[in-house]
């Protein structure tokens, strides 16, 4: 069973739909005893850096979702849910995250439109390519993802950046170490690409 993560800021029904496209077995949760229980967990998000993570400590959610990538069961975090499960953000100066990956989110500085909207092309690393929740979705090495997002992950781990996209300059867009895995796309709006790495990560054993 996948626990989609419901903590008020995160865009549930979409990603239940996907999740539920492939055949996986999920269902929307707000409690934190059920998170922790969970073989596996998703954290969607769509919002600002600051109000997500009190919203998610207030609930207890915060902890629960720590506490399952600590005992290494997978955990992905979709758009602002992998922002969260860094460090720090630019958008919320003082406002620490899960710390589940090391670096922080910056905002793009780039004469191009912010928020970057649109679909990107993504590139796997040597790690992405080696990543087995990740090889369905890139059959040919690249694969293109719909992306909305005003800030990106900056300052990970070279082992921890998974796959890269451009916009004004190379970014990473998937990051993952162990038993976590983020996305900086929408993976439940990237049609055949998006679905089959939700179904990655639904049989994804690390």
């Amino acid at each position: 069973m996948i626990a989609v993560v419901d903590y008020g800021a995160s865009n549930v029904p979409s990603v239940l739909r996907g999740l539920r496209a492939v055949r996986a077995d999920a269902m929307v949760t707000a409690d934190p005893e059920t998170v922790r229980r969970a073989p596996r967990v998703v954290v969607p998000g769509v919002g600002n850096f600051a109000p997500a993570m009190r919203r998610l400590a207030a609930a207890g959610l915060a902890d629960a979702v720590r506490e399952v990538a600590q005992s290494g069961r997978p955990v992905l975090g979709i758009c602002l849910g992998l922002q969260l499960f860094l460090e720090s953000s630019d958008e919320a100066p003082g406002v620490p995250g899960l710390g589940l990956l090391a670096g922080r989110v910056r905002r793009f500085a780039t004469d191009l439109p912010v928020p970057h909207v649109g679909w990107a092309k993504v590139t796997l690393t040597a790690r992405g390519r080696a990543h087995a929740a990740l090889r369905g979705a890139f059959p040919g090495g690249d694969a293109f993802f719909y992306h909305v997002h005003s800030y990106h992950p900056d300052g990970v781990e070279p082992a921890a950046d998974l796959a890269d996209a451009e916009y004004g300059a190379p970014f990473a867009t998937i990051v993952g170490r162990d038993a976590v895995l983020g996305v900086q796309f929408h993976p439940e709006k990237s049609q055949a690409a998006g679905l089959a790495l939700l179904e990655g990560f639904a049989g994804w054993t690390p």
